[in-house]
């Protein structure tokens, strides 16, 4: 079984009251800049991609923005990618997780999903010995890599 990641970005807060009160350099700082909700991030470890290993960089829908943001999510990520459980007994699909930033005056919040994909080592073997390239059904190439044929 192979395994991908979505990150969405589900909401933005913001807390004005926070800012004036607390950051000295801009205190009407606003939302996060970096994100909007509904953008995504896909990872995966497969066909030469390792979006995970170059900080998110490359990702398709393009490169994750913010480096604190990725601190806080990307043990996650890592743990999908895996095949891992997200939060097992805590939310109601262990392939699902909610996290945030860890910015307190404007927090961005993340949903990350993990997508299981089987392999079909016979579809993939055939499709390789007669010299074609296999594709699942999203249309997305599986890499040679996926299997070891002799």
């Amino acid at each position: 079984m192979r395994h991908r990641v979505t990150v969405t970005v589900i909401g933005k807060k913001l807390f004005p009251d926070l800012q004036e009160a607390y950051l000295a350099a801009v205190p009407t700082s606003g939302a996060c800049p970096c994100f909007t909700v509904g953008q995504q991030f896909h990872f995966w470890r497969e066909g030469g991609r390792g979006d995970f290993w170059r900080f998110g960089r490359g990702a398709l829908a393009g490169d994750f923005p913010c480096a604190e943001a990725w601190d806080c999510i990307s043990r996650h990520i890592y743990t999908a990618l895996q095949g891992g459980s997200l939060m097992h007994g805590w939310i109601n699909d262990d392939r699902i997780m909610i996290a945030c930033c860890n910015d307190g005056t404007r927090p961005v919040i993340f949903k990350i999903e993990r997508e299981d994909i089987p392999c079909y080592p016979a579809l993939c073997r055939a499709a390789h010995v007669a010299g074609l390239q296999a594709i699942d059904a999203r249309g997305i190439d599986i890499p040679r890599e996926c299997h070891t044929f002799p």
